[in-house]
């Protein structure tokens, strides 16, 4: 097991992650990136309100495989392709809340389009209400080498800057470290409960 401090970072963001309700049943996955070559990634069917850095796995950016022989979770391929596309990103958050799980499906275009709300001041580089988030929509599959190939063609057309969301699935965020991709996970959900709740209020 490394001594690296993101780990303990991440152990206390998943459990954080687990108190909310937003990875019930052993759903969802998380990880930190050690090196340019491997990061650490939360063992498949693990409870996340009670994980330990004993339940992370060291796990090979390149290959998705795991030295250990464990078997990490099944969106492994989400995880370490967004750290092939982005050297910057430190860590990596994936959660079932019932928010994005219900916009991703209420929202029929590409993308998720957020403007007006000063909470999106919580995202890295935004300083205004009056600018626009994007946060992209992929349906959902099983076949996560297929998906991640959507994605990483999505990816070639404009970054993916804070997140993405599959449909009827969740949300996927990340930061330069841990902290920053905790702050975007929270700012996110906030986003998407308003969103979702005045799109309730007006009918649409």
């Amino acid at each position: 097991m490394s001594d690296l401090p993101q780990l303990h970072a991440l152990v206390d963001a998943c459990r954080w992650i687990g108190a909310r309700g937003w990875a019930p049943a052993t759903g969802g996955n998380m990880s930190v990136r050690e090196d340019a070559r491997w990061c650490w990634l939360s063992e498949s069917g693990k409870d996340k309100g009670s994980l330990t850095a004993a339940d992370l796995l060291q796990v090979d950016i390149a290959s998705g495989t795991a030295p250990s022989g464990r078997r990490p979770s099944a969106e492994t391929g989400l995880h370490t392709l967004i750290y092939r596309l982005y050297p910057q990103a430190g860590a990596v958050l994936h959660v079932h809340t019932v928010n994005a799980t219900v916009l991703s499906r209420i929202e029929k275009s590409p993308a998720l389009r957020l403007r007006g709300y000063e909470m999106q001041k919580s995202l890295r580089g935004q300083t205004s209400h009056l600018e626009s988030i994007t946060i992209p929509l992929f349906d959902n599959d099983q076949d996560i080498d297929a998906l991640a190939r959507r994605i990483e063609r999505r990816a070639a057309e404009a970054p993916l800057e804070y997140g993405f969301l599959l449909r009827g699935h969740g949300l996927t965020c990340w930061g330069r470290d841990v902290a920053e991709a905790r702050r975007h996970l929270e700012g996110l959900e906030f986003l998407f409960e308003c969103e979702l709740r005045l799109r309730q209020l007006e009918g649409v």
